[in-house]
């Protein structure tokens, strides 16, 4: 148990070995029996409710033992182990959305919480492989992530419109500004990976250095985010409107 709990582990995570490629492969499946099985998952149906519950229970889950893990360990301290980082924020949106159906936070948790929390699955800055507790709470945690943020659009899939990925886009670089300007240089934080890299490889390694990776960043964040809108129009949508 101390081994698992613990703070090191002889277990290193390998990219892209098996137990990398089974968590992918879950995660994957999931998000298209979510796309393929909306309807019966949309608002009023008889499985939105213990699903909506399930995927706030993982994630809260996942928060509240992470904490935990710190903690017991000697670790937490504000500057690492506070959830703001994107993926850490997208677990609170998610969180927020799937407690409330808002709207704005099902928005918000669409645009943030999808593509940067499965790109985190495929490159995670995360030394440890299965027999570590980190692993687990990772991994589980970066697919519940995806799959609250497509449930909830799913259960709702107008909210998602052209005027969202701009209300969505400029509240994220505002939220850039606040980490970049004031809380990274304040508690010597790394939020955002605004202040320097990840230690390991991950694709934030190709937008190069000093303002262009900023300006890479933003541009990147921006098609992302239209990417998403358009085919989110075009695929769920539409069909939707023809449907009788």
């Amino acid at each position: 148990m101390d081994s698992w709990f613990g703070l090191t582990s002889q277990h290193y995570f390998t990219p892209f070995s098996a137990s990398h490629l089974i968590v992918l492969g879950s995660a994957l499946s999931g998000i298209f029996l979510l796309i393929l099985f909306r309807k019966r998952l949309s608002r009023g149906s008889r499985m939105f409710t213990p699903v909506r519950w399930t995927l706030f229970s993982i994630l809260l889950a996942c928060e509240i033992t992470y904490q935990y893990w710190t903690i017991s360990n000697g670790i937490w301290n504000f500057a690492s182990h506070v959830p703001l980082h994107l993926c850490g924020m997208a677990s609170i949106t998610a969180m927020t959305g799937l407690v409330t159906l808002n709207r704005h936070w099902i928005q918000i948790s669409f645009f943030i919480g999808i593509v940067p929390s499965f790109l985190a699955l495929v490159t995670p800055d995360m030394p440890y492989d299965y027999q570590h507790y980190r692993f687990w709470m990772f991994f589980i945690q970066h697919t519940a992530i995806p799959w609250a943020s497509l449930f909830m659009a799913g259960s709702k899939p107008e909210t998602i419109t052209l005027h969202s990925v701009f209300k969505v886009f400029l509240l994220l670089v505002a939220y850039a500004l606040i980490v970049g300007f004031l809380i990274n240089p304040l508690t010597g934080a790394n939020y955002l990976y605004l202040s320097q890299l990840p230690t390991a490889d991950t694709l934030l390694s190709f937008f190069g250095d000093g303002v262009w990776y900023y300006l890479n960043l933003g541009i990147t964040a921006l098609l992302i985010f239209l990417l998403q809108f358009f085919l989110w129009n075009r695929y769920i949508i539409r069909r939707q409107k023809r449907l009788p």
